[in-house]
């Protein structure tokens, strides 16, 4: 029982990875034999794995396809956005931050501030949103931030391509460890929410743009 959990951790941690440099796009579909060559494990793991992301509305199970990266409407991402804002502004309040965590979420901010690509920033700024809160006391919380956050990646390397916007990004977040450091939680609180409402509205203009 444990090689299998191994096994679906080891399929979601390479989807993830697809995820963070943009090669899982929405729309794709994820071939099951591809997918056991390329890793090496067995398609009974890897279905279980896809079933587990099924559940966490990051994939979608279509008959006659298999699994797919699912589009969200225009009122599904704005509902997407608003979850996540309010569930990670939950757990912010909700952590304790001692030096070695402040100390990382600074080494994670630069990376972020010196990527000279969209997608590498992206990645970076994936593992300093999962990195914030971490130490958030409720995991029933986490878990369901972490799927969320996951499904609403795909719709960020589709919409977050403009590289000034990215950076504007990168000048918020270093206003919440900024206020992190002066132990001023409410703060970083407030930063954070105007941080996500933010990208809900480009996201938003982005799909009226593309029609």
């Amino acid at each position: 029982m444990r090689q299998k959990s191994v096994l679906r951790n080891k399929i979601k941690k390479h989807l993830l990875s697809q995820i963070q440099n943009g090669r899982l796009k929405v729309g794709k579909t994820i071939n099951l034999a591809a997918l056991s060559r390329e890793t090496g494990i067995s398609v009974t793991p890897i279905r279980e794995a896809l079933s587990q992301l099924e559940h966490a509305q990051v994939l979608q199970a279509v008959p006659n396809r298999g699994f797919v990266v699912a589009k969200l409407s225009k009122a599904e991402i704005k509902n997407l956005i608003q979850i996540v804002a309010q569930l990670e502004v939950m757990a912010l309040e909700n952590t304790t931050f001692e030096s070695e965590e402040i100390k990382l979420l600074g080494t994670l901010q630069t990376k972020m501030e010196e990527a000279t690509t969209i997608e590498e920033g992206l990645a970076d700024r994936f593992n300093f949103h999962n990195n914030l809160v971490r130490q958030c006391n409720n995991r029933v919380l986490l878990q369901i931030l972490k799927d969320l956050k996951l499904r609403l990646h795909f719709y960020e390397h589709d919409f977050i391509t403009d590289f000034d916007f990215f950076q504007n990004l990168n000048i918020q977040t270093r206003s919440v460890i900024e206020a992190i450091q002066e132990d001023n939680v409410p703060t970083a609180a407030l930063i954070l929410r105007m941080h996500w409402m933010s990208i809900l509205d480009h996201i938003e203009t982005q799909i009226v743009k593309n029609g």
